[in-house]
């Protein structure tokens, strides 16, 4: 079953976009005239009956769509390397002494030397999907990558030791 969003116009008010969920619960953002948000909770006995509202300001909202979006980016590679044979999706650490530190991500040509994939830093808790080659790599980023199995070994090597 594909996701079902309902979209119901509140007049006067503005609109509100409903998510129902494949457990039946109702999950609504409610995009008022002036511009502000709420995100809604509705009671699970009585989908018409709102148990929880939470205002949003837009950096919450967009903060709150960078996490799901992120989320399901990275479960959908996950999801496509189980079903890959061959194909892994892995996470490296970038060693406090490589000697790509502080420099550009595009310096390790890691396409090019290993055939595998950047598809995101992890840095701080937060995400940043797919880097830029001016990506400037830091202390305690840690690389998110697909690619073979040869291919992700080679990239541990090439971030810790530099080029063969």
């Amino acid at each position: 079953m594909g996701v079902r969003i309902e979209k119901v116009d509140l007049p006067g008010i503005g609109v509100r976009h409903d998510l129902v969920t494949e457990s039946s619960r109702r999950v609504s953002v409610i995009s008022y005239r002036d511009g502000h948000r709420d995100l809604a909770l509705f009671d699970v006995s009585d989908p018409d009956a709102c148990r929880d509202s939470i205002p949003l300001t837009d950096d919450e909202a967009a903060a709150l769509a960078d996490v799901l979006g992120t989320s399901v980016m990275l479960s959908r590679l996950t999801s496509l390397s189980d079903a890959t044979v061959g194909l892994f999706t892995e996470q490296l650490e970038l060693p406090t002494d490589s000697p790509y530190l502080n420099r550009p991500l595009g310096d390790t040509k890691t396409r090019t030397r290993t055939r595998v994939s950047i598809v995101a830093i992890v840095r701080d808790k937060e995400l940043l999907p797919s880097p830029t080659p001016d990506e400037i790599l830091r202390p305690g980023d840690v690389i998110v990558a697909v690619g073979t199995r040869g291919g992700l070994d080679a990239l541990s090597r090439l971030i810790s030791n530099g080029p063969d």
